[in-house]
């Protein structure tokens, strides 16, 4: 293992998705070791660090992709709140969604809406109970 790779992938994993990508990373290690591995040293420490593009425009293009796709809900749910950890407004992330509509279709982009809007409300659902501890 390259471990520069592995530890450059972990930081960028954890830039972008904080514990939630460690969790599900965790989830994979005791049945596919070899796939959690193989998502933090290329994905992340491969193509999400290098220079060329910011971690917000990555997750921009990576929404975008998983929209067309249309089949690949919890990575797009994972990648909105990545979007909305690096940067990304909701309000971006909704257009590129809509977007998407033009190459991908609007079955695809109506999925995907849906998941945006879950993780929204998610989102606002604890920020309030957040509001109501300090209160």
């Amino acid at each position: 293992m390259d471990t520069n790779r592995y530890t450059r992938g972990q930081e960028t994993l954890s830039s972008i998705h904080g514990s939630i990508g460690e969790g599900v990373m965790d989830a994979l290690k005791d049945i596919a070791p070899d796939l959690a591995r193989y998502i933090i040293e290329f994905p992340y420490g491969d193509i999400y660090s290098r220079g060329v593009l910011s971690l917000k425009e990555r997750e921009i293009a990576t929404i975008a992709s998983l929209t067309t796709l249309g089949n690949a809900t919890t990575e797009l749910r994972a990648h909105i709140q990545g979007g909305l950890n690096v940067g990304c407004s909701r309000g971006e992330i909704v257009e590129v969604i809509l977007q998407m509509a033009v190459f991908a279709g609007f079955p695809a982009a109506i999925n995907a809406i849906l998941v945006a809007k879950d993780v929204f409300v998610e989102l606002d659902k604890k920020q309030a109970a957040s509001n109501n501890k300090t209160n």
